[in-house]
């Protein structure tokens, strides 16, 4: 490992956070070289096949950005590692409540300061080998695969939803194309996942390059139709040595006091390391990428040891990632309507090793890292919306409906009626028939990175899992005899989600085996549509109105299929509008009579969460206060 630093500065213009005092910047980059014939490597896809340097290690570049407090010795002795998401980082933003920039520089890009407030070194890497410049996006050079110096080509598969109707319009391809001639490829077009492919005939298509086409689009296909683009591709990139960068940088930053060249590892201080542990966390991509990591034993570092003591992973449902592959695409990922294909989704799902009934296949997460006794301990967050569009329901349900458990060293918690990424993510979402779900969960993942660090660095159990089980009743089919969902006026609940077969991908495209299909469930829902199971944050244990994880796409969108959102359903206001309207569901004026019982409900609710560890004690106050100046409590 070596490491080029290429600027260090002052944080946040030298903002103070309290014990821990100012921070600081450290950005660079670290360049790596690995032994393909290491066991630890043996996994990555196609490393035998990437160019060698005359020690016959294959090279790899990433970029880095740390910040750390200024003095280390004010610090926790932890590096809090936050695994970018298409080269953004998130924790600042989904844990600090800051603004979603990519070079936090300003005071207020430190949010409310938490994990600065904590102590934590902050780490990000590029792992990602296919992001464009830019944006500061944290990038990884990786190689490119070859056949004895002779380009690889396989078929190779990209699906493009435009959500608009302009036309002609020119996408970006994977990978280039091996040859331009068209007959060679093939475009085909389809309203929705489940409708027969419609070859489209040359005059519908050109290349403009080996890396893009134009489509000139058919009628009778609306914004959201589904084209999909196969071809022979070439030049595949060893996707899967992003898995063994993160290790090996994160590695180095633990242990080493200097890299290969001398040059002293940035969280050194007066001759030592201030580290004791490491703690990841993950978001949606970044989440799948640490469930895809600990499954494929990246979690034991070249010496055999653990690389993070403690990981977050939030709304990555069940789904790994389409990164370890030839040809990966690493931003895929399953929806109802987009992407279900992509190999990324298939068994194992859960932490606990099972034999799935639908496969027949045995296997586990956690299998690897018990084996070399590296497993981390682990929380798994989910929101609503990863039942219904994420399978999450196979975390603690086989293919056939039935219960597994979940490891000692597992704790799974769903944020009830929240949809993906909470509710600051519907701004442009511009083919949502309802009003996206406004609820956010952040405050309680502040409390769960506290519960996790106790966890890890004294022992300390924290709360226990919040999950829909089958066991419970709380876990139940989306039909709607089942889910309970009420009756409100204009309201359509189609009980979809994105259904899961086992694949053949021996084929492009590839097509379910018939008779392999998963049982897929979700959280049961109480007379409001609000769910029972998971952690009631208190705008859904005192509810304004229905909030769900799911969304339907309206008229000219692929009408009625799944978006990647929750909706809102407000309340009527008094019982005579309820009346007036048929609305099955109480009232505001019902339920609350004045403001001042409503803000009594939201207080004990928030009290009750940081009784069980579920809330800090900073954010019962911010709850409350947000609540005295809701505009919709009169």
């Amino acid at each position: 490992m070596r490491i080029e630093i290429t600027r260090i500065e002052s944080a946040f213009d030298g903002l103070s956070f309290g014990n821990v005092g100012a921070y600081e910047k450290v950005v660079g980059r670290a360049s790596a070289e690995v032994d393909p014939t290491h066991p630890l490597n043996a996994g990555i896809l196609n490393i035998g096949k990437a160019p060698t340097n005359a020690a016959g290690r294959v090279e790899y570049e990433v970029d880095f950005y740390l910040l750390r407090p200024a003095d280390l010795r004010r610090g926790n002795r932890r590096i809090f590692y936050d695994v970018v998401n298409r080269g953004n980082k998130l924790a600042l933003n989904n844990l600090n409540d800051a603004p979603r920039v990519n070079n936090p520089a300003h005071p207020d890009d430190a949010g409310n300061g938490f994990l600065m407030r904590q102590g934590y070194s902050l780490l990000w890497s590029g792992w990602q080998g296919d992001i464009a410049e830019g944006d500061d996006l944290l990038r990884a050079q990786l190689p490119i695969a070859t056949e004895r110096g002779a380009p690889i080509v396989a078929t190779s598969r990209d699906e493009f939803i435009l959500e608009h109707t302009r036309s002609p319009v020119t996408v970006s391809l994977s990978y280039p194309a091996n040859t331009l001639d068209q007959a060679a490829a093939m475009l085909t077009v389809r309203q929705r996942e489940q409708d027969p492919r419609t070859v489209l005939s040359p005059e519908h298509w050109r290349f403009k390059s080996n890396t893009r086409i134009e489509i000139s689009r058919p009628a009778g296909f609306d914004a959201s139709a589904i084209y999909e683009f196969i071809y022979p591709a070439r030049n595949p990139i060893v996707m899967g040595l992003g898995f063994a960068a993160v290790r090996d940088l994160v590695a180095f930053m633990r242990h080493e006091s200097a890299d290969a060249d001398g040059r002293p590892n940035p969280l050194k201080l007066d001759g030592r390391l201030e580290i004791d542990y490491v703690l990841a966390y993950g978001a949606s991509q970044s989440g799948r990428f640490l469930r895809d990591f600990i499954w494929q034993g990246f979690n034991q570092e070249l010496h055999g040891r653990k690389v993070f003591d403690g990981v977050i992973a939030t709304v990555a449902g069940a789904r790994k990632t389409f990164i370890n592959f030839a040809f990966a695409q690493p931003g895929r990922f399953s929806r109802q309507h987009e992407d279900r294909l992509f190999p990324h989704d298939q068994f194992p799902f859960s932490y606990a090793t099972t034999t799935d009934p639908v496969s027949g296949k045995t296997d586990g997460l956690l299998a690897r890292c018990q084996a070399s006794n590296t497993c981390p301990r682990i929380m798994q967050t989910e929101a609503s919306t990863d039942f219904w569009e994420g399978r999450a329901s196979l975390l603690v349900a086989d293919g056939k409906g039935v219960e597994i458990p979940v490891p000692d060293n597992v704790r799974l918690y769903l944020f009830a009626s929240v949809q993906h990424g909470g509710g600051s993510v519907a701004v442009n979402f511009p083919f949502n028939q309802y009003p996206p779900n406004p609820a956010e969960y952040g405050v309680v993942h502040r409390a769960l990175v506290v519960a996790l660090d106790d966890w890890v660095s004294r022992g300390v159990l924290p709360p226990e899992s919040r999950f829909p089980r089958v066991s419970e009743g709380t876990l139940v089919s989306p039909a709607p005899q089942s889910y309970g969902f009420p009756a409100i006026p204009g309201v359509k609940y189609l009980g979809l989600m994105n259904e899961l077969d086992e694949m053949d991908y021996s084929v492009q495209p590839p097509r379910p085996i018939p008779g392999h299909k998963y049982i897929i469930l979700v959280p049961k829902v109480d007379e409001d549509g609000n769910e029972v199971p998971g952690i009631r944050i208190p705008a859904i244990a005192v509810p304004r109105g229905t909030y769900t994880g799911w969304n339907l796409r309206r008229q000219g969108f692929a009408e009625g299929e799944l978006v990647l959102l929750g909706s809102y359903f407000p309340f009527a206001a008094t019982k005579a509008e309820r009346l007036a309207s048929g609305d099955p569901r109480p009232s505001l004026e019902e339920r609350y009579p004045t403001k001042d019982d409503y803000l009594n409900k939201i207080a004990q609710a928030a009290d009750e969460l940081r009784n069980m560890r579920l809330l800090l004690s900073e954010d019962v106050e911010r709850i409350v206060n947000a609540a005295a100046a809701s505009v919709e409590v009169r």
